[in-house]
């Protein structure tokens, strides 16, 4: 095995596509050492990733060679390679904006801690709101923002709020620092040069899985219950 390549290298080198694909490695490699597996083949990693093996070999050449010819992969190494290459083997303070219905799942959401971030605010605007206190995070005012981001050196916000109030809540983080936002509010932020924005969109999810069913229903695959 040879070791990985510096952050720098890496982060100049690696696609975008590549990018997006090495935490879904890094979930399949959490489940196979779950399931007491100590080694995998490329074909084995990447039908647990749901990509084939080919494409998964060219991702993983891009981070170093980890693999051993006859052997495979050693599922904890390359656990942690991946991990750290992502960057959370490290803790990642992030704050919550928004805490309706999306935002509470969101605070409840136990995935955040295992891997590798800590929920540490959770801000409303909403004074009736600020009395309650989810998965153990009392909900703050949201004028409190940028003192949580410089007391806890956050760099990475989650918008849960209505379109309406997206922007203003995006531009208040950036202001205060913020440099990565997670945006599920159903319209696009403008956000200036070095600011990432990541959006989740449900709904459009879910249009593209109905564009499926309508092209099953065309192609005659789904056929009428008698």
């Amino acid at each position: 095995m040879t070791s990985a390549r510096t952050h720098a290298e890496s982060a100049r080198d690696i696609p975008e596509a590549t990018v997006a694909r090495l935490p879904v490695y890094l979930r399949a490699l959490v489940t196979l050492a779950d399931s007491g597996t100590t080694t995998c083949s490329s074909e084995e990693l990447a039908q647990a990733a749901g990509v084939n093996s080919a494409k998964l070999r060219k991702d993983l050449s891009y981070l170093g060679s980890y693999g051993t010819r006859g052997v495979g992969y050693d599922v904890d190494y390359l656990r942690y390679q991946i991990a750290r290459e992502i960057g959370v083997t490290q803790d990642w303070p992030v704050v919550i904006v928004g805490i309706g219905n999306l935002g509470h799942a969101l605070a409840n959401y136990s995935g955040f801690r295992s891997r590798g971030f800590r929920v540490v605010a959770l801000l409303d605007a909403d004074p009736a709101r600020q009395a309650e206190v989810v998965a153990g995070v009392d909900v703050r005012p949201f004028d409190d923002l940028e003192g949580i981001v410089a007391e806890h050196q956050v760099a990475i916000g989650v918008i849960a709020t209505p379109a309406l109030a997206a922007q203003d809540v995006a531009d208040r983080m950036v202001a205060s620092g913020i440099t990565s936002i997670l945006n599920f509010a159903p319209t696009v932020l403008a956000v200036p040069e070095g600011v990432d924005v990541r959006k989740v969109d449900l709904s459009i999810e879910l249009q593209i899985l109905a564009y499926h069913e309508q092209r099953k229903g065309a192609l005659g695959e789904k056929e009428p219950v008698s």
